[in-house]
């Protein structure tokens, strides 16, 4: 543990005593903000056992920030705004295309080749390298994104930033998310899979295999998996219903390329609109 973790750990034992006076704290905390603002540390990662790891530490600097900043006035062009943190900059060096409309707030990370549509990056987010993020997507605060993601319009990834030990979205390299689906509390999609339009995936969602009938897993859509939202029915005292669940429809070859008209197919041939 570096002596930076140590001072924000106790800072953060004393949360509810500091606000913006505290100088001492804030810069601690702004030394921290610069580091996940530029990728040289970040809230969570995959680690070499294929776990999330959570860094609390980074987690709960960013807690700090919206107790030791103070509402400030900001005016980009026409527009004017009033928050704890300003909107990150400097994306022309970074490498990063974005569209009149996309909003990344500092403290989040663009790397190289990231095409921001007009959409939201929330503090905290990662991500990765040659990621789009579409027409009204949502990047929630700490979710972490992996390289060459798309995620189409209007998809909403959930953030978190409490409580303590709580694992953000992971959405791995070469994914696909499909419009509108929504990926919240600690969900995971695996690398190269593809989630269908429309689909809602959170830890309780049962993911089903078609070829089986069996349950897979809980809010993880496995490594090149095809994904479409689905239900099955369930019985009550108060009668039968039908529960969501997410099934996988297809599985991909390891590395293999979405081709949008064939996964289109893929979908149409299972009845889901693409």
């Amino acid at each position: 543990m570096t002596s930076l973790e140590q001072r924000i750990g106790a800072w953060h034992d004393r949360i509810d005593t500091l606000d913006p006076s505290n100088t001492e704290a804030r810069r601690d905390v702004e030394l921290v903000l610069a580091q996940l603002d530029d990728g040289r540390v970040r809230v969570a990662e995959i680690g070499d056992g294929g776990d999330v790891v959570v860094h609390e530490w980074v987690r709960q600097a960013i807690l700090l920030a919206f107790r030791l900043r103070g509402l400030e006035r900001q005016e980009v062009g026409p527009f004017e705004y009033v928050d704890r943190l300003e909107l990150k900059g400097d994306l022309e060096r970074r490498g990063v295309r974005a569209v009149p409309g996309a909003i990344a707030r500092r403290g989040s990370y663009l790397a190289p080749g990231v095409v921001l549509m007009p959409s939201f990056v929330n503090i905290g987010a990662w991500v990765g390298p040659g990621t789009m993020v579409d027409t009204w997507a949502t990047v929630g605060s700490c979710a972490q994104i992996g390289a060459n993601v798309h995620l189409a319009g209007g998809v909403g990834i959930g953030g978190v930033l409490e409580p303590p030990g709580a694992a953000p979205v992971i959405i791995e390299d070469d994914a696909f998310i499909g419009s509108r689906s929504i990926i919240v509390e600690g969900a995971r999609v695996g690398r190269g899979a593809v989630v269908g339009a429309g689909t809602v995936l959170n830890p309780s969602i049962p993911v089903i295999d078609a070829s089986t009938g069996e349950e897979v897993a809980r809010g993880y859509v496995p490594d090149y998996a095809v994904a479409v939202a689905a239900q099955r029915r369930r019985e009550f005292p108060g009668g039968e219903f039908f529960l969501p669940c997410v099934l996988i429809i297809r599985r991909l070859s390891e590395g293999e390329r979405h081709d949008k008209a064939a996964l289109n197919q893929v979908l149409r041939d299972h009845g889901v609109a693409p």
